[in-house]
């Protein structure tokens, strides 16, 4: 097997075989392949795609390229959920208590926030002392303990995708379905999940801009999935505007302990109901949705998943104080009130451009040795559909460096259009895929 063939291959449509396919992570993995031939090959993707067993193929020998987490000593069934990425998408902090207090255990290896999207080890790092590296034995430990644990992913965890990833990011190969699915299961695949439930974003905050592609992204993960012996569900969830009403790491936080108060943004809480009542299903805890969105709600409403998230919080070096008191967690120096400049209908929001906006004041990265401020962010004041007045208040930044201010407002104004009759009703979730 030489690399110039099997790059020549793909570029004229041809179907490669897995142990071709086997032999070329490896390699690559390993060092032996330039980044220049990989650049070829994933190029040769984009434009001619991988059918279903290429996408296999490629899979597990991204799996297969480096550790395997095995959770078997933790009774029951280990459930992971993971979003393909979004604005103000606060879910994880929601789910991981609220499933681990309905009797599931959780174990879960979250990543950290890169351009518009937020991470959720960066939103736990928000929670003073908080410890987001924890070795495998501990993981066991706790969540034999408690229910649940969340740690920082390992440089062991496929690395092959770890280095396809970055070379995808300066190819313009991002965008390619095959690509994307064999990244994300690869990682859930390895983290050694029984079960898997993918929340897949669609609209202008999400790397799927259309449903069709969020669909087709939807069925290739759940089938590949499966292929694997993973129990697998997808759940398509409207991105067009942020989840939530926070957008920031500490202001994050804020939001889902209002959540697992039983109040915070009904939208939040609905989608985290829909994902929650499937994790239940896939681990056997309920006996249908809406006998396991009636228990989550009551968990919810009755401060079990916050008496949850409390312990899971000292358990991993955190102030649990935190749950209660939400000031502990960082502020910033200043909050400036941002206006809308007309009055109209909110009839489009642009969720990039609010979580580009919100990286532009420090709360996330531009590359991935940027340093984020836990404390800056923004909060929202309004959502698609309200009426806002000429100079009412749309959203509250909040800010330590003044440094990009007028930029990251002009970019958080430009998300909005408004128009003088109210727009049409969307979904929040448009459809499960299982």
């Amino acid at each position: 097997m030489n690399m110039p063939d099997l790059i020549r291959r793909k570029r004229d449509g041809e179907t490669l075989r897995p142990p071709e396919i086997e032999w070329m992570i490896r390699e690559y993995t390993g060092g032996a392949i330039p980044d220049y031939q990989m650049a070829a090959f994933l190029m040769a993707v984009y434009f001619r795609g991988l059918n279903r067993e290429e996408t296999a193929a490629l899979t597990r020998a991204m799996v297969a390229s480096g550790e395997e987490m095995d959770w078997s000593a933790i009774p029951g069934v280990k459930v992971d959920k993971h979003s393909t990425g979004g604005v103000a998408d606060t879910t994880t902090l929601v789910l991981a208590p609220l499933v681990a207090a309905a009797g599931v255990p959780v174990v879960k290896m979250s990543g950290r926030g890169l351009g518009h999207t937020g991470g959720t080890i960066d939103k736990l790092e928000a929670i003073p002392g908080f410890r987001v590296h924890l070795s495998r034995e501990e993981m066991v430990r706790q969540v034999k303990e408690i229910g649940l644990a969340i740690t920082a992913q390992t440089g062991n965890l496929v690395p092959a995708d770890g280095k396809l990833y970055a070379l995808r990011d300066v190819t313009a190969t991002v965008e390619s379905i095959p690509l994307i699915a064999s990244s994300v299961m690869s990682k859930k695949i390895a983290a050694g999940a029984d079960a898997i439930v993918l929340d897949v974003k669609v609209g202008s905050g999400a790397f799927m801009p259309d449903l069709a592609s969020a669909r087709e992204l939807a069925r290739t993960m759940v089938d590949l999935g499966r292929e694997m012996g993973r129990r697998t569900v997808a759940v398509i969830t409207n991105m067009d505007e942020p989840l939530g009403m926070m957008v920031g790491n500490a202001l994050e936080v804020k939001e889902a302990l209002a959540v697992l108060r039983g109040g915070g943004p009904k939208e939040l809480r609905e989608v985290c109901l829909t994902l929650g009542a499937r994790m239940l299903l896939l681990a056997g805890a309920a006996g249908s949705e809406g006998e396991a969105r009636r228990r989550l709600e009551d968990l919810l409403d009755g401060g079990e998943a916050l008496a949850k998230f409390r312990q899971f919080i000292a358990a991993q070096g955190g102030n649990p104080e935190v749950a209660d008191r939400p000031e502990l967690l960082p502020a910033t120096r200043e909050q400036i009130t941002i206006t809308s400049p007309a009055g109209g209908y909110i009839s489009s929001v642009r969720a990039r451009l609010i979580g580009e906006a919100a990286m532009l004041l420090g709360a996330g990265r531009a590359i991935k040795e940027s340093v984020i401020d836990p404390a800056v962010g923004i909060e929202l004041k309004k959502r698609y559909g309200d009426y806002v007045n000429a100079s009412e208040p749309l959203a509250v930044f909040h800010v330590n460096d003044r440094t990009n201010l007028e930029t990251a407002r002009k970019k958080f104004l430009a998300a909005y259009t408004l128009a003088p009759e109210p727009p049409s009703p969307r979904p929040l979730v448009y459809e499960v895929i299982d």
